[in-house]
Formats: structure tokens, sequence, C-alpha cells
């Protein structure tokens, strides 16, 4: 098979095999169940399981991977939508992990995604709260992780160099902050995800496109070296897949199909605000944790309008939900940092919605007795794990490395299973829309469908061009279309209203908003699958 090489190469285009839709998911779905044997079954529709996905069907691999819900229903649709350098893990000694995070941060930027991850600069305020001790040390940390670029060879026009501003280069670029008192900021850059549920539907799509079997809604019940019962939640119908390998690469949930693995979830929350809240952001704003030495409340503004500001780090005991909530003490923790340095300050009234995710740290202790420790110091190093019956799981992480922890995995099948594949293209493979900056720029599309659809972006702009109807905004004040919503059903594996808005689109992180469009989302689906509900 023949490899391409950076984003100039062509990614699948919508009208060839990428696309996903409710269609192919029953043609795949029957193929899969009770039929001949596949290379590998991947269980979870995260980024990393969806990367799984790509990377073995990419090697030549037959796959089928499997979702109980939806692409990205988990951990991947409530991340901090950055793709880090690894700075706070240098400060904590886990080089390796820092320079894992900084050259995959590097892949996703300069040749897998760069319609999908682009630069972002942060600003942290040098307010009266930062003794200038800590200022130094922010900026000697802002400097090594300039060098952890340098180390994984991204270029510095991909991420600028770090450096000290003036204060009013500081309210310039963040109005809101407390002018009293600013001694000026520290101005750095870092990767910025336009949508990490976007990333995984690529990802997803992806290796669709290389022959994968994507099937959401179909949930896992028992794991065996080679196979699974599983059940379409869609019908309630069960049946089997059988696999020569199989990854399990469900997260937090992943204890709960093979024996002996014991995940630590923490939870991260963040808050989401309107843009009249914070004002015009230019650049988004690092605040220090009161107490703290290398953690930061992160603000960061979004292509809809709305600001993010997250995020905590709070161990999570007891059954792993669906869908973590977000509790008062993580919103009024996160309230009381950003107020720190705002002008004027925020209310409870002023949050409209909030989100909370999982992270799958691997619980590394030996018997789980004594004092753990905090999960904000937990390392985030993934792990692969063989079963004594041959399952493979790769637990822990985090979504920067989510390609890398995809590769591990699969590596392990290959060997374990001794399948015949060579080794992982993923570093260099393109994702569905992705495209080099140059062609990008010379797409005839609104910038922000771009931003989300790469080389896809002037499809999507043609259906609201043909159907006025359907270029309209689905809700006033929020830019996503009912083009984009017809794409997501046609292209992208959207299967109900949730699908629309709470992954294709973040509509739903804002609940007012969600009931709003609501109508709107189910009339649409009722006109694109007339045998929907």
């Amino acid at each position: 098979m023949t490899s391409r090489t950076g984003p100039a190469a062509s990614a699948p285009s919508a009208a060839s095999s990428s696309s996903l839709s409710a269609g192919r998911r029953a043609r795949d779905l029957a193929a899969a169940v009770g039929g001949d044997a596949v290379d590998v079954l991947v269980v979870g529709l995260g980024a990393t399981g969806a990367g799984a996905a790509l990377d073995a069907a990419s090697r030549g691999l037959s796959v089928v991977a499997v979702d109980a819900h939806d692409l990205a229903f988990g951990t991947s649709r409530f991340s901090s939508k950055l793709v880090h350098g690894g700075l706070r893990y240098l400060a904590s000694g886990q080089i390796d992990v820092a320079h894992e995070s900084a050259v995959e941060r590097g892949v996703l930027m300069e040749r897998t995604a760069p319609h999908l991850v682009r630069a972002q600069p942060f600003v942290l305020p040098l307010t009266p709260l930062v003794s200038p001790g800590r200022a130094a040390l922010a900026r000697a940390g802002f400097r090594a992780g300039d060098a952890l670029r340098l180390a994984a060879r991204t270029a510095r026009a991909t991420l600028p160099a770090p450096r000290r501003i003036s204060a009013t280069e500081t309210r310039h670029l963040a109005p809101a902050v407390r002018a009293d008192g600013l001694r000026g900021g520290l101005l750095s850059w870092d990767g910025r995800l336009t949508d990490d549920a976007r990333l995984v539907t690529a990802l997803a799509r992806t290796a669709a496109a290389h022959g994968a079997r994507i099937l959401t809604r179909v949930r896992a019940l028992e794991l065996t070296a080679s196979g699974a019962r599983v059940r379409d939640e869609l019908t309630g119908e069960e049946g089997g897949i059988r696999a020569r390998a199989v990854i399990n690469a469900s997260g937090v949930w992943a204890g709960g199909l093979v024996d002996g693995i014991r995940v630590r979830p923490s939870r991260g929350t963040h808050l989401v605000l309107r843009p009249e809240s914070l004002g015009p952001l230019p650049a988004g704003l690092h605040i220090p944790v009161p107490g703290e030495t290398n953690r930061f409340v992160l603000v960061l503004p979004q292509d809809d309008g709305r600001v993010y500001v997250g995020l905590t780090d709070e161990p999570v005991d007891g059954p792993v939900p669906d869908v973590a909530e977000a509790p008062e003490t993580d919103i009024g923790f996160l309230l009381d940092v950003l107020c720190s340095v705002l002008d004027v300050p925020l209310h409870r009234a002023d949050v409209v919605g909030a989100f909370a995710g999982l992270r799958p740290l691997l619980d590394t202790s030996a018997d789980g007795s004594g004092t753990p420790p905090r999960t904000a110091d937990v390392s985030r190093r993934h792990a692969v794990l063989t079963s004594s019956e041959g399952v493979v799981t790769v637990v822990g992480g985090k979504l920067t490395t989510y390609r890398r922890m995809a590769e591990d995995a699969v590596d392990t099948a290959v060997r374990v299973r001794r399948l015949p594949a060579g080794p992982s293209r993923t570093a260099s493979l393109p994702l569905v829309g992705a495209a080099s900056p140059h062609a990008l720029a010379a797409l005839p599309a609104p910038r922000r469908l771009v931003r989300h659809y790469g080389t896809e972006a002037p499809a999507v702009h043609a259906l609201g061009v043909r159907d006025a109807r359907l270029g309209e905004p689905v809700l006033p004040g929020h830019p996503v279309t009912g083009a984009e919503l017809l794409w997501a059903v046609r292209h992208e594996g959207a299967l109900d209203e949730s699908d629309l808005l709470d992954r294709r689109t973040r509509i739903g992180l804002v609940p007012a908003d969600r009931a709003a469009a609501l109508d709107a989302v189910r009339t649409l689906l009722d006109e694109a699958l007339p045998r929907h509900g």
C-alpha cells in the first residue's frame, strides 16, 4: 500500500466511502453480526477507539468498531478543546509524556488535521495575585514549552514564540482583565481544536474510507479474545461479532468489560458563558489557581461566540455515569478563580451552561489501599494491557496523544494475535477535510465552515445556497445552519437530535439554546430520515 505524507495529500472526499449514514450503518451491521471474522474489533468510538480503527484499517486490516452510544459520546466531547504541548507534564517531571504530547500536537497541526487544529494565543495577566517569583516560574515554563516545540520539530510559523507583553498589550488582548495593579502579561501559544467531537467524527469517517465498519448504537455485552456478544440498541437484537483481535478502548468504562482493569476517573468541569459576559477576547486566558504552582483556569473563546472556562481536576468515586454532571462546587470554584482577574465580576446567573468529562486515568496503586494521590497528580501516561484471554485494553493518556495510544494498541494486537500488518501510517495520514493551510485559505466557503469541515466546507455551504431554508441559522444568534445538520445526517452518521445538537454541533451545551432549536432539528430529521423515531 502506498503511503501518503502531509496534509497536501488528498484526504477522502465527501462523495467517497468516508460518508457515514443510517443506511450504511444498517448494511455494515448486517455484515458484521454473524459474519466472517474480521481482523480487529474495536470497542469504543471516542478519540482513541476511532483512532485505533483508523490505524488498523490503514494497515490493511479488516475492522469493525462499535460504540453503545454515538461517536464521541463520552470523554472525547468534554475536553478542554486544546491540543496541549505537554508543559504541565514537564513541570511535574514527566518528560516523556511532555515530549510525546508536543510531538502529537505537531502531527495534528501540520500533517493530519490542520483544518481542525490551529494556534491559540493565551495571556497570563500579571495581576497583584501573581507574585514576581511565580511570574518568573511561569515564564521559564513557557520557554521550556517552546523548547518542547523545537524538540518535536514543530515549525515556528505554526506556533509563535512566547514573550512578555506590556499592560497595554495585555488589556488589548484581554479587555475584561482588571487594570488596577496590572504589571503586564505573559503571551504564549498552544494548539486549539475547533471541536473535539468533530475530530472524532473525522477519525471515524477516515477509518470508514479505509474500509472500517463504524457502528454506533451497538453495545458490547461481553468480550473475549475472539470477538464480542453485542446488542443493537435501536432494535434490541443481539448477536456476535467474530474477530482475530479485540481492542477495548472504552475509556472510563474499560473495567466493566475486562477484569483486572482499574481506572480512577477524574472530573474536568467547564463553564459556558455568552460572549457579552466577557466582551471581546482576541486571546484566551491562563489564570493561575491560588496555592498551586502549575495549575491554571483556562478561558477559551469559541467560534460560535461562546466562551468556555475550565477546568477542574476532581476524583470521582462510585459507578461511572453515561454523562457526568457539573456540580455546583466546581462551578463556584471556576467562577472564583475567573473573577480574581476581572474588572467586572461574574455571577452564577452568567453561567448559561456547564459540562463535565471524566478522564480515564489508570489506577497504578498496588492494592488500592492507603491514601490515593490527587487525580491532578496522577500520571497522564497511557497503558496498553493484555488480559489473560488476550483482549487488548488501552487506557489512560489524554486527547492530544490519542493517535499514539491507538498505534500502541494496534501494535500490541498485531503482535499478540499475530496479524499480518505493517507499521502504523497515521502520523502522516490526513483526516477527512485536511489540506495545507494555503489550500484551506483558498476554499470558496465561509471561514467558520472551513475551520469545521476543511475541504468539505464548499459542499456544506452549497447545500445552503441551493436551498435558502437550509442556509438559515437553526437558532437566532447561533451560526449553525440547517445545511450543517443535513450534512451530519447524510455524511457524519448522525441518527437523532442528540447526535446533532450535542456532538455534530455544540448547540446543546446551553440548555436554553438546545430547547429552542429542538423543533427545527426534529423537523429536519423527519425530512432527512422519514422512518426516524
